[in-house]
């Protein structure tokens, strides 16, 4: 029995309660089930009794006892202990909480996903760094959280659709196609330009594919930079994302929301809500109507349309595409982008708290030999994507970086993360996947198999170090649905830490395999089955947050 059926029998006590007269209450739409800190006090604890009592107007002590004597008559509950001012603790049958190996086993990649987001259609923006330079740091934990952050929503039922909005225009790109120029020319690149070995890379591959470029006129020069560069920046950033096992859905590009009238579409449908003024020959958003510290220009004086404009464009491209919500990452430098955004969702007539969604991420820090690491070898400036899987590995970049709530700053110790220890968080949780296959190819050496589910005797697993394991795997639903409410991809990788070190502790008190010639015996059977559940939680835990479940270390 999993928490969530135990909530069922739980509800289901409380209808049979108000229905033969003993308690005058609604019957709950949600049941807090916890696991108790201390084992003795049984599998799961409720504080039910507690929320009812006022309103069946009647001790907590006395509402619980009511309900303790229903859920006693559950065939799959042992024992159910009224505790303090009126908790529920309750004991399941023997082979009950077993029987969530098998459940686990069977279910196989589908263990853990729910329904809980089912019909939300999210749109989720995220790295979507300036085709300028490498993914830096900042923006390699948005594609760790991000990717993750999308995987969890899904394994909740919600349809996700990963969006990267490339900034393929603007004052960004001028600078950039000026550097590549210059560069190309062997010449200083602009003090407001991009430096770094990679952009006399691309530099150098521009002049390779246009011969006689450097013969042409400074503005047809611009013209092939600014196009080539940023097409071979925008390949590099992908196929880096790629190697990181990150990829997007849509790639939408600012440039076509100037070329396809969607710009002027926008201010037009924010001038009907009548939130558009002019003053001082610019096309002004009255977004201090919507909680802004001030007013944003749409269109400048020159008649140049803002990035803000363009924002406005692309939130109504997003909900015309039918997303009931917009979900955006953004690094901790835009924390004063959420109220100006808040202000144009508002005034396009939709409501900031239902249809937009901002999640502001803080910075990451590198440390090697405890001196912090501020140098990319190729970008010249900051730390890049590609730097850091060098330095640990995809898998342990990807598991460190969404390991911290985004809302944390990170210290991220390359020495630490790049050991094989059981001290390294992610080395630690896929040896314990390696170890559970290792036992599995030592029991199919001896001719074991786990056989048909019908026939395991789960009441063989009485352990306190099994009952612990099967605990912690029942968990595993509740841990994924809560951490995609919550967007919390850190929640299941602290779950999986927690959970390998159970496995471990079992492992170490319960034997698995029979030794010598022993004859394997119905509790073999059922260990097996515990490890293959195990192995199962571990592998789509490890899925959702995008790290492999290696079977052999």
């Amino acid at each position: 029995m999993t928490p969530e059926q135990l909530r069922d029998v739980i509800r289901s006590a409380v209808a049979a309660a108000v229905e033969r007269g003993a308690l005058a209450v609604a019957v709950p739409d949600d049941v807090v089930v916890e696991r108790p800190k201390n084992p003795e006090h049984g599998d799961y604890a409720t504080n039910v009794a507690l929320r009812l009592a006022k309103g069946a107007g009647r001790p907590p002590r006395e509402v619980a006892e009511l309900l303790a004597e229903e859920l006693r008559a559950h065939p799959g509950i042992a024992t159910v202990d009224v505790a303090g001012p009126g908790f529920l603790n309750v004991t399941f049958a023997r082979g009950v909480l077993g029987a969530i190996a098998v459940e686990a086993v069977t279910a196989g990649e589908a263990y853990g996903r729910t329904q809980v987001l089912a019909g939300q259609r999210l749109n989720l923006e995220f790295v979507s760094a300036n085709p300028t330079g490498p993914v830096h740091i900042g923006g390699t934990r948005w594609a760790a959280v991000g990717d993750a952050l999308a995987r969890l929503l899904e394994s909740s039922g919600a349809s996700v659709t990963r969006e990267y909005y490339f900034n393929d225009a603007g004052a960004q790109i001028d600078r950039f196609a000026r550097s590549l120029q210059e560069a190309a020319h062997g010449r200083p690149v602009p003090g407001d330009g991009y430096a770094g070995a990679y952009i006399d890379d691309i530099a150098a591959q521009v002049v390779a594919a246009e011969p006689g470029l450097l013969e042409k006129s400074d503005q047809e020069q611009l013209a092939v930079f600014r196009a080539r560069g940023v097409e071979l920046m925008w390949e590099e950033i992908r196929s880096s994302l790629a190697d990181f096992g990150v990829r997007f859905d849509v790639y939408f590009s600012e440039r076509t929301l100037h070329e396809t009238g969607a710009l002027e579409k926008a201010v037009a449908r924010l001038r009907e809500q009548g939130h558009v003024y002019e003053a001082d020959g610019a096309v002004w958003l009255r977004t201090t109507d919507f909680g802004d510290d001030k007013d944003r220009v749409l269109v400048k004086s020159d008649g140049e349309p803002t990035y803000f404009a363009a924002d406005c464009a692309y939130y109504l491209d997003k909900r015309e595409r039918g997303f009931d919500r917009v979900v955006i990452m953004l690094g901790a430098d835009h924390t004063g982008y959420v109220g100006r955004y808040k202000a144009l969702v508002a005034a396009m007539g939709d409501d900031p708290e239902i249809n937009l969604e901002i999640l502001i991420g803080q910075l990451v820090n590198l440390v090697r030999d405890g001196q912090p690491v501020r140098m990319s070898k190729r970008a010249g400036t900051v730390v890049n994507l590609t730097d850091l899987v060098e330095a640990v590995g995809a898998d342990a970049a990807r598991y460190a970086l969404a390991r911290a709530s985004v809302d944390q700053q990170i210290d991220l110790d390359l020495d630490l993360w790049s050991r094989q220890t059981n001290d390294n968080p992610v080395f630690y949780v896929q040896y314990a996947h390696a170890r559970i296959s290792s036992v599995l190819r030592g029991a199919a050496d001896l001719g074991l198999a786990l056989g048909d589910p019908g026939g395991v005797d789960t009441s063989q697993l009485g352990h306190p170090r099994e009952s612990d394991l099967l605990r912690a795997i029942a968990e595993f639903p509740r841990v994924l649905s809560g951490a995609a409410e919550l967007r919390a991809p850190h929640r299941v990788a602290r779950y999986l830490e927690e959970l390998a070190g159970t496995y471990h502790r079992f492992y170490d008190s319960c034997r698995v395999l029979p030794r010598g010639d022993e004859e394997a015996t119905p509790l073999n059977t059922a260990r097996l089955w515990l490890c293959a559940a195990t192995a199962t939680v571990l592998r789509n835990g490890l899925a959702v947050l995008g790290v492999h479940a290696p079977e052999r270390m």
